[in-house]
């Protein structure tokens, strides 16, 4: 595997070098690229993200046969924790075939757990079992770009509104003579809510799924619910204006660069240099500073240089690990806006100061007579959660296309 996984990235390299050879060509002739010339850019960039999943896959499925190995030594190490284990599955297939009527998905208890957690598998979280509110929210995370981006995640067992300061400006201080008095300077706060807006989704299966045993019950029922809580909340964690929802990243992130005019809103390097650099350094050197776009501005960010000549993007030579722009990772939404005028299509900060909020676990109910007549079992999740940005003095800002 190890060969394959090397073979691979020298792939992905020599698609990069092939991609940069066509800009470097079009650069020095002074021209944009040709019909034919962009073409094939862009299916250098399908190569590269087709690569991008491959890798994906593979580390997932080392993962898989990992956890295998952990399950079956702990079979053999410890049968009383295999076998609540065991009872814990039997009640969530019980629930399945209709035994019981609904049943509570609730965060693990402990500290022993790596749900919402971005650590490094090989650093020990190996050693971590997946609950299935692990593999929920492992699914959730994955199709939502902002999650992935690290913010800070309260947990809380009920859904009772919290009242959150939020910080729009900081304190700040000035020479003073001697003797003279210290002017005062506080920090100034707002305060928000963050509620607890429900999300849902209905599932259908088969009873004839269900009665297989050889189904991988727990794997689906999180992988679909997942997917698709994450899919509603990832709308609203990026653009959503707080009312009877949550207040998304870009709408409550500060202005950063405005780009110039007549170029439809387009970013240039130098845009995206500023913008790096107007994000404060405390903010800007935080592990969980990055990059926030969709899959298509990416595209045009790859082509970009410095005034050395150096791209600013630079792909990951680690299988699992994101690229970078200008040394900092890039993290891809669906939800952010493509370039265009007075668009925020791109932002750049520190994500953990945005608050995500989940209240409770993931409630999930069966009914065998919503569909009836299809012998379908149907099934309904769901998440109440809510987001906010509590940090407002420029910790995350955006680039904006230019007005005109």
């Amino acid at each position: 595997m190890s060969a394959f996984i090397k073979a691979l990235q020298e792939r992905r390299a020599n698609v990069w070098e092939q991609a940069k050879e066509l800009l470097d060509t079009a650069e020095s002739e002074k021209r944009d690229l040709t019909a034919e010339e962009e073409a094939k850019y862009q299916a250098f960039n399908a190569d590269l993200d087709r690569i991008d999943q491959r890798a994906k896959d593979l580390v997932e499925a080392e993962q898989r046969t990992k956890d295998a190995e952990a399950a079956f030594a702990g079979l053999l190490a410890k049968p009383q924790e295999q076998e609540r284990k065991t009872e814990a599955d039997s009640e969530l297939r019980r629930w399945a075939r209709g035994e019981v009527r609904g049943i509570d998905i609730a965060k693990p208890e402990g500290v022993a757990f790596r749900d919402l957690v971005k650590g490094t598998a090989t650093a020990g979280g190996n050693t971590v079992p997946t609950t299935f509110y692990g593999q929920l929210m492992a699914h959730l995370i994955e199709v939502s770009g902002l999650m992935m981006a690290g913010p800070t995640v309260l947990n809380t067992a009920s859904g009772e509104s919290i009242e959150i300061p939020v910080t729009t400006a900081h304190s700040s201080a000035a020479l003073t003579a001697e003797a003279a008095a210290i002017s005062e300077s506080d920090p100034a706060f707002a305060k928000r809510t963050l509620g607890a807006y429900k999300y849902g989704v209905l599932l259908q299966a088969s009873s004839e799924l269900l009665s297989d045993t050889g189904v991988d019950l727990e794997g689906y029922l999180a992988m679909q619910a997942g997917r698709a809580l994450g899919n509603a909340f990832g709308v609203h964690a990026i653009t959503g204006d707080g009312s009877s929802k949550p207040t998304g990243v870009i709408t409550s992130a500060s202005t950063g660069v405005t780009g110039g005019t007549a170029v439809v809103g387009a970013f240039t390097a130098d845009n995206l240099i500023d913008l790096y650099y107007s994000v404060i350094a405390p903010y800007r050197n935080s592990t969980s500073c990055g990059w926030l776009m969709r899959d298509a501005t990416l595209g045009a960010a790859r082509k970009l240089k410095d005034g050395q000549g150096q791209y600013l993007w630079q792909p990951s030579i680690q299988v699992g690990a994101p690229d970078t722009l200008l040394g900092k990772p890039v993290h891809t939404d669906p939800n952010v806006a493509a370039p265009a005028l007075s668009a925020k299509s791109v932002a750049f900060g520190d994500f953990s100061q945005y608050f995500v909020r989940m209240a409770g676990g993931v409630r999930f109910e069966r009914s065998d007579d919503y569909a009836f007549n299809s012998d379908l079992v149907t099934f309904r999740a769901i998440i109440r959660a809510d987001g906010l940005l509590i940090d407002q003095t420029g910790a995350v800002k955006v680039f904006v296309g230019g007005a005109s």
